[in-house]
């Protein structure tokens, strides 16, 4: 699943680090959601959109 997260987290100037606070989950687990290699589960997306503000789909895009 492609994402934005990398955008809109340079947006804030927040690092991986600072973003993984937010969410509560390991700046590993940010690498890895924004390089596209893990996907997050339905309550983390939840918590990545609130914290930037946005709707999920807004978030996170269809591959297709």
């Amino acid at each position: 699943m492609k994402n934005r997260i990398t955008e809109l987290r340079a947006e804030r100037a927040w690092t991986q680090a600072d973003l993984a606070q937010r969410v509560s989950v390991s700046r590993q687990t940010i690498n890895a959601i924004e390089t596209g290699k893990f996907d997050p589960s339905l309550p983390v997306a939840f918590r990545l959109a609130r914290v930037f503000n946005l709707k999920i789909e807004e978030v996170f895009l269809d591959d297709q």
